[in-house]
């Protein structure tokens, strides 16, 4: 199985950043893509981002020029970053690190104005 562990979530003005990181550990070598998704309040789960075991991304469009998905490939986990840059309040939700089938504990960001 593989584990994921989350960090780096917390609370910043508008126009701040923050960078969200998730390591998977466990039977790394099962995983391909990896992802974030959010949650607002009162509102359905969304995809952030996206990135294959080559490093192809895919940005949801509310997002894109402001967020950068990347992703460290070691020997014994897999680490994935989400930067987030210029931030708004409606960016405030949890967000999940995934693999597509595993998923993180969730991290709270919240964007005050």
């Amino acid at each position: 199985q593989v584990q994921l562990v989350e960090s780096g979530g917390g609370l910043v003005q508008a126009g701040g950043s923050l960078r969200l990181s998730c390591v998977a550990s466990g039977s790394i070598w099962s995983i391909n893509a990896m992802g974030w998704h959010r949650q607002a309040p009162g509102k359905q789960r969304e995809l952030v981002a996206t990135i294959s075991r080559s490093g192809s991304t895919n940005y949801a469009d509310s997002v894109k020029g402001r967020f950068t998905i990347a992703r460290d490939n070691a020997k014994n986990t897999v680490t994935v970053y989400l930067q987030m840059n210029s931030l708004k309040s409606e960016d405030t939700a949890v967000y999940y690190c995934t693999t597509g089938v595993r998923w993180g504990q969730g991290s709270q960001v919240t964007v005050s104005s």
